[in-house]
């Protein structure tokens, strides 16, 4: 979808749609509103004293103009109460009325700058939050359908803005959110794909793409090499597999001359059958989607290079499937990580701390500054936070503020739980230095304190997003299927530390 910026009266676009705003509580539409429900001799008006339009958030009124104005048509989308308007509001209002006006086939739509100089919502952040909407809203992933229901895609958005002053910084909005929003649909991309066609080596080849497009750095690791490292965590899940196991580094260079450098590290299991620790057949499938993770931080490498951010940033996806076989690593084996520790495998599907165990070694062994990892690793997480929130374990306060802060300004929820010394004690062995598993209990903490023995004393952050990689339901820009949750969350922290950077 083209997204363009103009100046101009809404009123007096030859579109198929418009879509302008209403708050709860309104009694009389305000603004370009009002200026819409003039033209149509107090159509607006009206629905709001019949109490057919309310402004609750994701309710769209679709009101057809009858040759009155320009536009066919205008949506008019609720944004709940004014006093609560945020940034994701105005997110999840653009992506209900964009899908509400592709079902009556419009292709051509233009919006007003909703929130724009509201609660402190500046233009630009404005352009990037509706970017976001309307095209996160409208994602599909119809690649393995043969026949294509025949439904019109929208095919341009503009905003029209009255005050010819905002137009640079609102393209420059809509520049930024449409990089946030390709690097978000890249995840959503590999995250929806069946496993036989998303296996370590496709995994790697899309990184390479992603690396060629944007002059990163990239460089594959195989098993032989693995090997020889000592990556036997990582080994050890891969051995029930006949797809070979892929370790994915990848390094854009901002500053060359800074050199702290951000690893940010993605389970990339790209399909998890639970191995010898086989999980039950219902649902199973929904484990084409335990690489959501590696596909968060590949795309957001991608980002992080087009946004040409001053910024040093290594990418680190370990990518394998966990399979039963003969030769599949057995509960009750013990292997030995890059850092030497020693892990008893008591349940071949805890499999994902293991993969990231190695590659968290390996990144301090890079020297990184810091290191942000990113798993589908839990289910207890979901227990504990369900599928809204992201949870969020660290041995570095400072760096989680401005994690949970990045994931604020991207809409996507993160929560902050505990890593007491108490819970390590779940995870000990008679035979090793560590488990891989510490019991029904509290078991994203301990998988959490599990990936802390390997990040060790290194400025570190723990994303289990088990819960909100994946959404079974329809609302705001959210879709079922693929959510791309952190990517965007990644890339404000990329933007936040490069800020940082500058004003130091």
């Amino acid at each position: 979808m083209e997204i363009k910026v103009i100046a101009g009266d809404i009123t007096k676009q030859p579109v198929d749609a418009i879509i302008v705003n209403l708050f709860e509580g309104t009694e009389r539409p305000t603004g370009a509103t009002a200026a819409v429900d003039q033209a149509l001799e107090g159509a607006i008006s009206r629905l709001i004293a019949q109490r057919e339009a309310k402004g609750k958030k994701g309710e769209v009124t679709i009101v057809h103009t009858m040759g009155k104005i320009e536009p066919l048509r205008v949506a008019l989308a609720g944004m709940g109460k004014q006093a609560e308007l945020t940034l994701d509001t105005i997110r999840g209002a653009m992506g209900e009325a964009c899908r509400a006006l592709r079902k009556t086939g419009a292709k051509r739509v233009a919006t007003i700058v909703h929130g724009a100089g509201m609660g402190g919502i500046e233009p630009e952040e404005a352009a990037i939050a509706i970017t976001e909407g309307s095209i996160l809203g409208l994602y599909t992933f119809k690649r393995h359908k043969s026949k294509i229901e025949n439904e019109t895609e929208i095919e341009e958005l503009t905003l029209v803005e009255r005050e010819a002053s905002k137009i640079r910084s609102l393209e420059r909005g809509v520049a930024r959110g449409k990089v946030l929003t390709d690097a978000t649909a890249l995840t959503r991309d590999l995250v929806n794909e069946p496993a036989n066609y998303m296996t370590p080596t496709d995994m790697t080849n899309i990184a390479k793409k992603v690396a060629e497009e944007n002059n990163i750095e990239i460089e594959v690791l195989e098993r032989e090499h693995m090997s020889e490292l000592g990556m036997n965590a990582l080994l050890g899940v891969a051995k029930g597999s006949t797809q070979p196991p892929k370790f994915i580094i990848l390094r854009y260079w901002g500053n060359r001359e800074n050199p702290k450098k951000l690893g940010l590290v993605g389970k990339g299991i790209t399909f998890d059958s639970g191995g010898i620790s086989l999980k039950p057949a219902e649902g199973m499938g929904e484990m084409k989607g335990d690489m959501a993770g590696g596909a968060s931080v590949i795309a957001t490498l991608g980002a992080v290079a087009k946004l040409r951010l001053k910024i040093n940033v290594v990418g680190l996806v370990p990518a394998t499937e966990n399979l039963p076989s003969g030769s599949a690593q057995k509960p009750g084996d013990v292997v030995v990580a890059l850092n030497k520790k020693t892990i008893e495998v008591e349940n071949t599907d805890a499999e994902g701390r293991l993969i990231l165990a190695d590659a968290l070694a390996y990144g301090r062994k890079l020297g990184l500054s810091a290191m942000v990892d990113v798993a589908t690793l839990t289910g207890a997480i979901r227990i504990a936070l369900g599928t809204h929130c992201t949870g969020a374990f660290t041995n570095n306060q400072d760096l989680v503020d401005k994690v949970v802060r990045s994931g604020e300004k991207a809409g996507e929820k993160i929560w902050q739980m505990p890593l007491f010394e108490e819970y390590k004690e779940q995870i000990k062995s008679e035979v090793a230095d560590i488990k891989n598993t510490g019991g029904r209990f509290a078991g994203s903490i301990t998988g959490a304190l599990f990936l802390a023995e390997f990040s060790e004393d290194t400025p570190w952050v723990h994303l289990d997003i088990a819960g909100t990689s994946t959404s079974t339901s329809e609302k705001g820009y959210t879709v079922k299927g693929a959510t791309g949750v952190p990517t965007r969350t990644l890339i404000n922290l990329a933007l936040a530390l490069t800020e940082e950077g500058a004003k130091q």
